[in-house]
């Protein structure tokens, strides 16, 4: 560290050792009980299990708390920071935290319409998905500081910056982003994504492309679906096609609207927040290095925990809500009407143009991931070809906006995308890489 003037060595310590653990816990697959999987989901996994029969019912608490600290904060007007950026809501997302309130209450203790309370609707919600959100939230909302304050965004923003410009017109810092939603969790993503906008890393057009472009679900989901399918032998294959998929998606979805007409200006009209430029004495390496360095030592370890709170409480009572009020909605919607099917009737002559088998069933899949990702696995498993399942499995993750999870936590999020925004995106994303997928799998298969 001598070559560089304006670090010390103990700067530079400080650097590493926080960001190398962050990496481990966010982003480094381990393989525990024969499944792949990352240390963060392990540690959630581990709580969600030991905690199972009470998760529900806290995040019934939340999601109340969250309704009537909103309601407490438009009578009282607070101006307390903190309480405002948890409670102070529009009368839209108010009504919101109401409808997860009740359909929160109404699940936990049995009562209501059997289409809203079964485990495959509201139950799948608040059951089965919000724990794992909550578990997730919690050890990664504490976490996350490591990957955010100690430097590891300024190294990886001066190195990649020539790589992600030209491909995905994004700065470079918005690979740790990417990384952490390919490989952990598209939920982290989304928490890391919006942290960055907040703060003026991002601008409004750079913070929609990274949260609805690589927020995609962890390997260990992937493999889920991939053994509801019963095509575990094709799990190599199986995800080199949603890289190859994704990627080409990635690449073109910056450049076509909506995205392409989000504005480059930055949350609450705040400057954007520009590093050095880098002198011309050091390579791109160096000098990420060195600001890495700098970023490190204006931050103390107290700022893991006081961030980690704040990430956390920002999280469940902000989005847990959003998950049951808007996911709810979308699963019954699924589970109840023919609504899904319908809209999927478009997608059979494609199909078979493409020579998929069994195109009628496969049909009703194409778009009812958008209301869970999971959804098209349980529809389609049942298809005896194959090469239809594992299109259907491709596609579902790929396709990347769903509402019971990720949709939710987007539009739940301060990122600037809106449901219309949302369903756009969803469909160019399966007009986009289902041909690619059809094409992988046909070499597969042959």
């Amino acid at each position: 560290m001598n070559n560089y003037s304006n670090t010390d060595k103990g700067s530079f310590i400080r650097f590493l050792l926080p960001s190398l653990l962050g990496i481990f816990l966010f982003m480094i697959p381990i393989v525990v009980d024969g499944e792949l999987t990352i240390p963060i989901a392990v540690m959630a996994s581990f709580l969600q299990t030991a905690a199972a029969d009470y998760l529900p019912l806290a995040a019934t608490i939340f999601i109340i708390i969250a309704f009537f600290g909103s309601v407490i904060v438009k009578i009282t007007g607070s101006k307390h920071p903190f309480i405002k950026s948890l409670f102070d809501v529009s009368l839209g997302w108010l009504a919101v935290r109401f409808f997860g309130s009740v359909f929160a209450v109404l699940v936990l203790l049995q009562i209501g319409p059997e289409w809203l309370i079964s485990p495959d609707t509201g139950g799948l919600l608040l059951l089965d998905l919000i724990p794992l959100l909550i578990t997730v939230f919690l050890f990664a909302g504490f976490f996350l500081p490591l990957l955010l304050n100690f430097g590891l965004l300024e190294l990886c923003g001066a190195v990649l910056n020539p790589v992600m410009r030209p491909l995905f017109t994004l700065p470079g810092r918005s690979s740790i982003d990417s990384a952490a939603s390919w490989m952990g969790d598209g939920t982290i993503g989304v928490l890391l994504t919006n942290q960055q906008y907040e703060q003026g890393y991002y601008s409004k057009r750079e913070a929609a492309v990274i949260g609805t472009t690589f927020s995609i679900v962890s390997i260990t989901f992937s493999i889920v679906i991939l053994s509801e399918m019963n095509l575990m032998q094709y799990v190599l294959p199986y995800y080199g096609t949603i890289l190859i998929a994704g990627f080409i998606a990635a690449i073109i979805m910056p450049r076509i609207p909506p995205l392409s007409r989000k504005k480059d200006t930055y949350y609450n009209s705040q400057e954007q927040r520009h590093s050095q430029p880098k002198p011309s004495h050091l390579n791109p390496f160096q000098w990420g290095i060195l600001e890495a360095s700098k970023k490190a030592a204006q931050n103390k370890a107290s700022s893991i925990i006081t961030g980690g709170i704040k990430n956390v409480l920002d999280m469940w009572i902000g989005v847990l809500p959003v998950v049951m009020a808007l996911g709810t909605t979308a699963v019954v919607v699924a589970e109840t009407t023919p609504f899904f099917e319908m809209i999927g009737l478009p997608f059979v002559p494609l199909l078979q143009m493409l020579q998929v088998p069994e195109a009628a069933e496969a049909s009703q899949t194409m778009l009812i991931g958008f209301a869970d990702m999971f959804l098209p696995a349980i529809i389609g498993s049942g298809i005896e070809s194959e090469l239809t399942r594992f299109v259907i499995a491709a596609l579902s993750v790929t396709q990347l906006i769903y509402m019971s999870e990720v949709g939710g936590l987007l539009l739940a999020s301060k990122l600037p995308v809106s449901f219309v925004d949302l369903v756009v995106i969803f469909l160019e994303r399966t007009i986009i890489t289902l041909p690619v997928i059809i094409g992988c799998a046909h070499l597969i298969f042959s």
